[in-house]
């Protein structure tokens, strides 16, 4: 069922034509109940074993009616056809607007009772939303969407606005999203200083942020469905500011650092909005709509609140420090009876939030508490930030394993066994703890070179000893120059490249002792026979890109079809991009707009009004966004970054919409033909193999 949602009246409220046009959704409403009533109708009187029961509860009446006006009482009941119950009320159902007191809910008979423990506003249209709370008793099918409407004053407000929420960065769908509308008269609060903000250097500087979640109450509230697609009905013809909030708590409140975030740019009058169709999903069982607007969310973690959230010593030579907030200002470290010099910093994430200590220093000549002080700059009970030293008791014991312990033992009777008989005991060499990973097996993409990880930060390194051996033909071997570097993000990582031959045979010799690690651990000798891969086993993926001017900077990456990276170019610039030794399949192409150029998506700030880079996915005109790869095959796809990161238009979004849709309608139509199959088959063969044991009159069974 579709309908269109007219939204470009801009005459009186009272007009006839303006009732006509809000009504259009209550229609859609209508008819879903009436059918799903006749349906339940037809069921009623099924025998026992018939089909299972799949559908909603239907509306009999309620009391008062649906979209009363001048409503001052304090009880509803709504009556249903079946006996019906809640599920999940606290996380489903809300008022909008937002009621101090929530109403209380009690499942009455085949119906619910709804008392109102708030004083009302005069002149307002309440709903209150369900959400997918209600059910059926016996099956527990949900009433998706569904909401009771009333109004204190003489009319209800019908305007609507539609509207799509979707991850800034991955470009999915943001499911159950808040939406909060916010009358735009209220603007005078949209403007006040965080004092979270301020710089250390200078505490008179405080810079103003977007306050409108903390300190204005929204005017309406609407909520997305699973596919980050919300209907947003009950709307003035006002200007609004739009926000989103992913509320992940199910707390009806915005949590910084939290909850995801999103906002518009301007106000939005539903009355100015394009009109959109409106239907049921058959597949997804809820109503959906063509969008109007359009919100990126992101996390802004500009909100968090600095402090050293915990600080602990997971192994003797190694110290970690959380932080609440990204980028702490530390002015001292000191570890009693440690070298500052002996010390090696790892910045575990992007933000500096986590931080490693590795203690380069010899196990004997470590406490199992090492005690010191750090000072840093924190955020006190009124947001500002202020220099505190806090002490440092981090304590170590080692922890036997129960492996560990069964060994112990184990060698323990051997030794006592060998004294009662006269025997001289050895014990077993214990086996080097010096731990590693070599990527150096089997076949090895030349463009990712042979990683060596370890479990410590190497101090020491003799990598003249290292040989690196190449194959020829017959008994021929070629020593093969190389270069051995850390790892630009990981400092425990190392990077072995040479000038690799594809499809040739290679050897890595490491002789023992050649790393040392902090802990003072030595490798064992390690030998790895590896091949380079043939290019013509996997596909390669060549992107040209027309950037929006010269100067403009872009991340393009590699995903499967999980979204889950495989291959990136950083700093990328009008020209041509390979992607080589793609594994055969499906992938994708993301893009950043790196606007800052480093090489890195940039989130968005609340506290700013800044939105977050744009990402897109680069989608052909077939209009399905996966690439099919194939081993040796080469693909060229051109890129326009203008036309992909034209201004965002309402059109495109919807075009990308239904183009997603009809994709995913034919896989949906796929998986059903094969599940559709395989139980065909199945049964096929159930007969089959009743057919076998089948008896036969003339003697024996068929």
């Amino acid at each position: 069922m579709m309908k269109e949602v007219k939204n470009g009246y801009r005459r009186s409220r009272g007009d006839g034509r303006w009732r006509r046009l809000a009504a259009g959704m209550q229609a859609c409403m209508a008819i879903l109940f009436g059918s799903a009533f006749l349906c339940h109708c037809a069921r009623q009187g099924a025998p026992q074993g018939g089909p299972k029961d799949s559908l909603p509860p239907v509306v009999m009446w309620a009391q008062p009616a649906f979209n009363t006006t001048n409503f001052n009482g304090k009880r509803i009941y709504i009556a249903f056809d079946e006996y019906v119950q809640l599920k999940d009320q606290q996380k489903e159902f809300f008022t909008s607007p937002v009621m101090k007191n929530k109403p209380t809910l009690l499942v009455k008979g085949r119906g619910i009772q709804i008392d109102i423990t708030d004083t009302l506003k005069p002149n307002t249209t309440y709903a209150l939303n369900f959400g997918s709370s209600l059910c059926d008793n016996n099956e527990g099918n949900p009433l998706n969407g569904f909401r009771y409407v009333f109004s204190t004053g003489p009319e209800i407000d019908s305007m609507f606005m539609s509207g799509y929420t979707v991850d800034a960065y991955s470009k999915d769908s943001v499911s159950k999203t808040l939406l909060f509308f916010y009358n735009a008269a209220d603007s005078a609060f949209l403007r006040k200083p965080y004092l979270a903000l301020s710089d250390p250097q200078r505490p008179d500087s405080v810079p103003a942020f977007d306050s409108t979640l903390f300190n204005v109450k929204p005017a309406f509230i609407a909520r997305a469905e699973n596919n980050g697609i919300f209907i947003a009905q009950n709307l003035k013809p006002i200007d609004y500011r739009v926000y989103a909030i992913e509320d992940g708590n199910s707390n009806f409140t915005y949590e910084p650092g939290v909850d995801k975030v999103g906002f518009l740019d301007g106000v939005y009058n539903p009355a100015e909005q394009p009109d959109f169709m409106a239907w049921f999903d058959t597949t997804r069982m809820y109503m959906t709509a063509e969008p109007q607007i359009y919100l990126r969310m992101f996390m802004d973690k500009g909100f968090q609140r600095q402090n050293l959230s915990s600080s602990k010593r997971p192994q003797q030579h190694k110290v970690e420090l959380y932080f609440g907030a990204p980028n702490p200002r530390i002015d001292t470290l000191v570890l009693e009876g440690i070298d500052s010099t002996q010390i090696i910093t790892e910045y575990v994430t992007r933000g500096r939030d986590t931080i490693n200590l590795w203690l380069n220093v010899p196990s004997e000549q470590l406490p199992d508490t090492v005690k010191g002080r750090i000072t840093y700059w924190k955020h006190d009970s009124i947001n500002q930030l202020q220099p505190v030293t806090q002490q440092l008791a981090l304590a170590w014991k080692y922890i036997e394993s129960k492996e560990e312990q069964k060994e112990r033992e184990k060698q323990e009777r051997e030794k006592e066994r060998a004294e009662r008989a006269g025997e001289t005991y050895t014990p077993p060499a214990k086996p080097n703890p010096f731990q590693y990973k070599l990527s150096a097996k089997g076949d090895v993409n030349p463009e990712e070179n042979i990683s060596i990880s370890f479990d410590y930060p190497i101090v020491e390194m003799d990598s003249t000893r290292i040989s690196l051996i190449r194959y020829g033909e017959g008994e021929a071997r070629y020593k093969v120059r190389y270069r051995l570097s850390q790892d630009t993000v990981d400092m425990k990582k190392w990077i072995l490249s040479a000038a690799w031959s594809e499809g040739q045979k290679y050897q890595l010799m490491i002789p023992d002792s050649v790393f040392l690690n902090v802990a003072g651990e030595r490798n064992d000798s390690i030998k790895s026979d590896f091949t380079i891969m043939s290019p013509e086993k996997f596909g390669t993926l060549t992107v040209k890109v027309t950037g929006k001017t010269d100067g403009a900077c872009y991340v393009l990456q590699l995903l499967n079809e999980k979204n889950a990276l495989l291959q990136e170019k950083k700093y990328v610039h009008s020209g041509v991009y390979s992607f080589r030794f793609v594994t055969p399949g499906n992938v994708k192409l993301r893009i950043i707009e790196d606007v800052n150029a480093n090489g890195e998506w940039d989130s968005g700030s609340l506290l700013q009004h800044r939105q977050p880079e744009r990402v897109e996915i680069y989608v052909p005109e077939s209009g399905d966004e996966l690439i099919v790869m194939k081993a040796n095959w080469d693909i060229e796809i051109t890129v326009d970054m203008a036309r992909l990161f034209r201004p965002l238009d309402i059109e495109d979004i919807r075009g990308q919409l239904r183009k997603q849709e009809m994709v995913r309608l034919e896989r949906l139509i796929e998986e059903r033909r094969k599940k559709a199959l395989e139980q065909q088959n199945q049964q096929n063969q159930q007969m089959n193999s009743s057919s076998a044991g089948a008896f036969n009159p003339t003697g024996g069974f068929n």
